[in-house]
């Protein structure tokens, strides 16, 4: 099927998110007398905000709700986003190239408030034409719903959709929705083996990301 739309992550493709993430959530429970374990930020990656706040309450602090560890942890994210967010190199450009080819989205863990943050401050939130939270449906990643979310606000089939990931529960989530995925990994953060191979397309650097490319992998 022919690509007809773009979809974006947004933390560890077009910002360098994660270790702002870690640093956060890792100050929050050692501050609250919790323990960090050695795949905490492993399982963090891809869950909604509901869904990493329940697991810090429930599973590394004691006497905290998980609204209160949302909030907490989303309120010290938004101080570290005031002066920009951690932009990626060719994170703009990359957008940019792309929205003159295919109409974009973006399905992200993020919260919404960091969401638009962050689009707002790279200046780029005027070329989605659809954005979601993970959030705003009933499971995060790498179940597909924020995906298909995506999909069905920019009025596309998924499977005429290309997604564009770096995480292990993102490729989860994208090939589950059905799309075609490119994978642009982090070294920090190297997805899982069997999620890299759900990839149509492996890329080192989002400058390798083009019109050409996407539509090959439609063709």
């Amino acid at each position: 099927m022919p690509v007809q739309a773009i979809v974006f992550d947004l933390d560890g493709v077009l910002i360098d998110s994660e270790p702002l993430w870690e640093e956060v959530r890792r100050g929050y429970v050692s501050a609250h007398g919790g323990r960090w374990l050695p795949d905490t930020q492993d399982r963090l990656m891809g869950m909604s905000a509901a869904e990493w706040a329940d697991y810090i309450a429930t599973e590394l602090v004691d006497g905290v709700t998980p609204d209160e560890v949302a909030y907490e942890v989303i309120d010290q994210m938004s101080q570290r986003y005031s002066d920009g967010p951690p932009l990626l190199p060719g994170a703009r450009e990359a957008v940019q190239r792309m929205a003159e080819h295919r109409p974009l989205g973006l399905a992200s863990s993020s919260p919404r408030a960091l969401i638009d943050l962050a689009l707002g401050k790279l200046g780029v939130d005027a070329l989605f034409r659809a954005t979601v939270s993970t959030e705003e449906v009933d499971r995060g990643k790498p179940e597909p719903d924020g995906y298909l979310m995506v999909a069905a606000q920019l009025e596309t089939p998924a499977a005429a959709c290309v997604a564009i990931e770096d995480s292990s529960n993102g490729l989860r989530s994208a090939h589950a929705a059905g799309m075609r995925v490119i994978a642009v990994p982090r070294e920090e953060h190297p997805p899982a083996p069997d999620a890299l191979a759900l990839a149509a397309r492996v890329v080192r650097h989002l400058d390798e990301i083009t019109p050409e490319l996407v539509e090959r992998l439609g063709s």
